[in-house]
């Protein structure tokens, strides 16, 4: 269940964390605070679900605790893509490149997200684009930086065979 962060524990902690997360990097506290206002938090036990592979996007997963598991679902066998622990952030390319989930992502042990659902993107490119076009910057860099770390891996892979 996904709820409100509305205390001063959340929001001292949860600023700590976003300040360490590559798509909110260049943000000053202010500009944060303003984020924080629109984020959620939810709990995941280990095994559950959080997104499955082909449905559309609706957040970006902040890990404030635990770890997540992102797999791909082949015809008869799970191949595991990456796994997130705590400070990373997942989801970010599919709902900003408006395409479904590429792979599921799995609570590998009892997960605590911080959720930047897909309507706090919107309200910040209505009522904050400075804020907004810094986290699209950050989140293209980003998602490069996947890209190369994914070719490299790919790369090091055929060198073996």
């Amino acid at each position: 269940m996904i709820k409100e962060l509305c205390n001063l524990e959340d929001y001292s902690e949860v600023l700590c964390i976003l300040d360490k997360i590559s798509i909110f990097g260049g943000l000053t506290r202010p500009q944060l605070s303003v984020i924080f206002k629109e984020l959620k938090k939810t709990s995941i036990k280990k095994g559950e679900v959080i997104f499955e592979q082909g449905k559309s996007p609706d957040n970006i997963y902040i890990v404030q605790s635990g770890c997540v598991k992102i797999v791909e679902k082949l015809s008869t066998d799970s191949l595991e893509l990456i796994t997130f622990n705590t400070g990373d952030c997942f989801g970010e390319t599919e709902l900003i490149g408006i395409f479904p989930y590429i792979a599921s992502a799995v609570a590998a042990a009892d997960t605590e997200l911080i959720v930047f659902p897909r309507k706090a993107l919107r309200i910040l490119y209505k009522k904050h684009l400075p804020i907004f076009s810094v986290i699209i910057l950050n989140i293209a860099r980003e998602s490069c930086r996947r890209l190369a770390q994914a070719d490299k891996r790919m790369f090091d892979m055929l060198e073996k065979k």
